[in-house]
């Protein structure tokens, strides 16, 4: 259903494959912090509405939802665009879980990447068996997955798309052609990124003559990612897959300095799959999420410890979390107590995932006992 009747979408990419070595330091993160900022003000809409990380994604997603197009639609013409404009963050060579509501059901897509055939259990190890280091496991070929993206948004479309697929990459074609200015974000991640430099294809795009980050507004051009876009609105998600692109991802992979095994094969066997979701109580509200491989398990983890301790004691309900009208005045804060324990709850949950989730075609996942009311009320 459109966007146009309060279809909510909720879209979830990720990118990056690391290794679980045991280091004397936390390892960097992914992304740079964008911090903190106080004095947002909240939205509303009567007819459509379409949210993402950076302002010229979600207009394409305007314009697709006022061509008629359908919540999906607009997803696909989102994603191409943040391609294109926060590359460091969800890209059409990473993977995706996607959320689809259409005001009476749920549907879940999981387009998440899949490791190579050639990958195996010594893969993020020296020869003499001791673990690599996060970033030597990280940069190059060795930790790339087969990307699941486009297999999934092609599915989702398949099933809820209105529009041609072909219109769908017609904003993010026009800005690579015509060029974007560097984001605020896009330059941080930039800044922050000591690899930069080792790739020439990504220096070349974003460093100036004396090789420093070009500064925030600079129009970029991108006209190669134009022309892989062009070709995948012509040809479908299958260019990606079976074309000589993929012969050109297969081959960078194999052939970087940290090289990879992933192989056409496992390009052309990739498929993205539906999953039930799954879904929880929270006081009044009915949250649904992503399933395993996906983390809707360690929200819904969190909720029923956070449900525990307000049952164990009602002074410590956590009313920030509950919609308010309005935004919350200039410099106001989220209430420390609150913060702090969500934070614990979080943390609770996600040692729960690293311990027990994975993805459950070839690991069984005891959703049922880990969402029990009692074992959370322990965890509490």
């Amino acid at each position: 259903m459109p966007l146009s009747i309060f279809t909510p979408l909720f879209l979830s990419l990720t990118l990056a494959a690391c290794s679980q070595g045991r280091e004397t330091s936390l390892p960097t993160a992914p992304e740079a912090g964008s911090g903190y900022r106080p004095g947002l003000t909240a939205s509303a809409a009567t007819r459509q509405m379409a949210a993402a990380a950076n302002p010229l994604a979600a207009e394409a997603g305007r314009e697709i939802l006022r061509q008629g197009g359908s919540a999906i639609d607009a997803a696909i013409a989102m994603q191409a665009v943040l391609t294109l404009v926060e590359p460091q963050s969800s890209g059409i060579g990473g993977g995706a879980f996607l959320l689809y509501w259409d005001g009476r059901k749920v549907q879940a897509y999981d387009g998440r990447e899949t490791a190579p055939a050639g990958a195996t259990e010594r893969l993020f190890l020296h020869p003499d068996g001791s673990p690599m280091a996060f970033e030597e496991a990280r940069i190059g070929g060795r930790s790339v997955g087969v990307p699941g993206v486009l297999r999934a948004l092609e599915l989702a479309h398949r099933d809820h798309g209105k529009l041609a697929w072909q219109v769908l990459f017609e904003p993010a074609i026009r800005l690579a052609r015509e060029g974007f200015p560097l984001s605020p974000r896009l330059h941080n991640q930039l800044l922050h990124d000591p690899f930069l430099k080792q790739s020439p294809g990504m220096a070349a795009l974003y460093l100036d003559a004396q090789g420093q980050v070009k500064p925030v507004g600079t129009r970029l051009r991108n006209p190669e990612l134009a022309d892989t876009l062009a070709l995948i609105a012509r040809e479908g998600a299958g260019a990606l897959y079976r074309s000589d692109l993929a012969q050109a991802i297969a081959s960078a992979v194999q052939e970087s300095p940290n090289p990879g095994s992933l192989s056409l094969q496992d390009l052309a066997g990739y498929r993205a799959r539906t999953r039930t979701p799954l879904c929880t109580d929270y006081q009044r509200w009915r949250v649904c999420g992503m399933p395993p491989p996906a983390g809707g398990i360690t929200v819904a983890q969190t909720l029923g410890i956070l449900q525990a301790l307000e049952a164990r004691d009602p002074a410590w309900a956590l009313a920030p979390l509950r919609p308010v009208p309005t935004a919350l005045p200039a410099g106001q804060e989220p209430r420390p107590e609150a913060v702090h324990l969500i934070a614990e709850a979080e943390r609770l949950a996600y040692a729960d995932r690293a311990q027990y989730v994975a993805d459950p075609e070839l690991v069984p996942v005891n959703v049922k006992g880990l969402l029990d009311p009692g074992y959370l009320a322990s965890r509490a």
